[in-house]
């Protein structure tokens, strides 16, 4: 069964085949890339929707190197990652207890326990491992919404998931910043309206910043973006032309299909 309309609090509401069948009341055990990845998630609350398979996409990753992925929540991000990039190594931090655990149930489920690992802890204080400036490349889908500005929903996990808490966008993105090494990326996604938070944040410490848009439909305003920056350059930022979702039948484009659904690599 596919599921249409994988909803998360002001997430996008495109699903990315990810095809679902119920392992409890209160777990579904669902797979994305036609089935080649298992994920199991909470049956209600925060559910996965395209934004981490995404930003995995963008991920210039190679076998060997090293990727942080802050906010980790089921895996989606990770395992998306080491699906396409065989060999690259992911560690996961996820301040939720529950979506940690599954977490680590995921990778072992796909095999990949040995190169995936999460871990739960806050940004804020980052649990024992690998330490400041050591990741090849680091990426995060953080919550979009700054709490004054936005009803919580009345999950407590997607409130969690969705809203700034006490680390806003500024700390969180620095955390990613510092957690990169010298000329390492920090890659993004986030919502249009807050492009220019991300573009000023990254901007102090990096360079070589990309901004990627993620456009709905051809000839309608992005609501997504993807922005890449790399840590110690000074190059000019650039903006691409970025990935259309729909045609004009609402149905994926070819470009996104190859994302979505056979693990594409986004070329930014």
């Amino acid at each position: 069964m596919l599921q249409k309309s994988i909803m998360t609090a002001d997430k996008p509401s495109e699903s990315s085949d990810l095809v679902g069948g119920s392992a409890s009341d209160s777990v579904t055990e669902d797979s994305l890339f036609g089935g080649q990845l298992i994920l199991r998630q909470p049956a209600e609350g925060y559910r996965v929707a395209v934004d981490p398979v995404l930003l995995a996409a963008t991920i210039p990753a190679k076998p060997g190197e090293s990727v942080l992925d802050v906010g980790s929540g089921v895996g989606a991000a990770a395992l998306c990652l080491v699906y396409r990039v065989p060999g690259c190594h992911v560690d996961g931090i996820e301040i939720q207890s529950d979506l940690a655990v599954l977490a680590v149930g995921n990778a072992v489920a796909n095999g990949v326990a040995d190169t995936v690992r999460f871990t739960e802890g806050d940004i804020g204080a980052m649990p024992t491992g690998p330490g400041p400036g050591t990741f090849d490349h680091v990426m995060t889908n953080p919550p979009y919404l700054r709490a004054a500005d936005s009803r919580n929903p009345s999950s407590s996990s997607k409130t969690t998931a969705t809203v700034e808490q006490d680390i806003d966008l500024d700390s969180w993105l620095g955390h990613c910043i510092q957690m990169a090494r010298p000329r390492g990326t920090v890659t993004v996604i986030h919502r249009a309206d807050r492009l220019d938070d991300v573009v000023g944040i990254l901007s102090v410490k990096c360079g070589a910043l990309v901004v990627f848009p993620l456009w709905p439909k051809a000839g309608e305003d992005a609501k997504r973006v993807v922005v890449r920056a790399t840590v110690g350059r000074d190059t000019p930022l650039r903006l691409v032309p970025g990935l259309v979702l729909h045609d004009e039948h609402g149905d994926y484009t070819p470009e996104a299909q190859a994302v979505l659904r056979a693990a594409a690599a986004l070329e930014v």
